[in-house]
């Protein structure tokens, strides 16, 4: 897995607004499941792909092999919300090592995801949520501050 699987773990943006009376429901319910998901994955990687300042981590990438990012991604927020997903990916240190991602394209990659979840309405609460859970990754995903 390449930044984009990591970079789409902020993907977590998920795409719904929480249903009314779910405020004791997992971030997973609160966002509207896999299907939410899903779409803020699809969206965020969209984003990513169209930035230039990412076209370092996505060359030489096969269709089958993006699709295979795109579903890992799915499948790690999936699990990190409190869904019933399995993440069989390798860790983030791990997949992200030597990409010589920046503090920088951590900083643009953050701005796609907040792009991607107020297109979706995600509520404020969820928003910060899904932002917190973000932002344990950046010390194993960025190498040059």
């Amino acid at each position: 897995m390449n930044i984009k699987a990591t970079l789409a773990v902020f993907a977590i943006a998920l795409a719904v607004a929480a249903p009314a009376g779910a405020q004791n429901a997992t971030l997973y319910k609160r966002v509207g499941g896999y299907d939410a998901l899903a779409a803020v994955t699809d969206d965020f990687l969209a984003r990513l792909v169209a930035d230039q300042q990412f076209t370092k981590f996505f060359v030489g990438h096969s269709t089958d092999s993006i699709k295979r990012i795109r579903q890992l991604i799915v499948d790690e927020l999936c699990a990190a919300t409190g869904g019933p997903c399995v993440y069989i990916g390798r860790d983030m240190k791990t997949s992200h090592a030597g990409l010589g991602i920046t503090g920088s394209d951590w900083d643009v990659a953050v701005k796609h995801l907040v792009a991607t979840l107020d297109k979706f309405n995600v509520p404020a609460k969820e928003k910060d949520d899904v932002l917190g859970l973000v932002s344990t990754l950046k010390k194993d995903i960025v190498d040059k501050p």
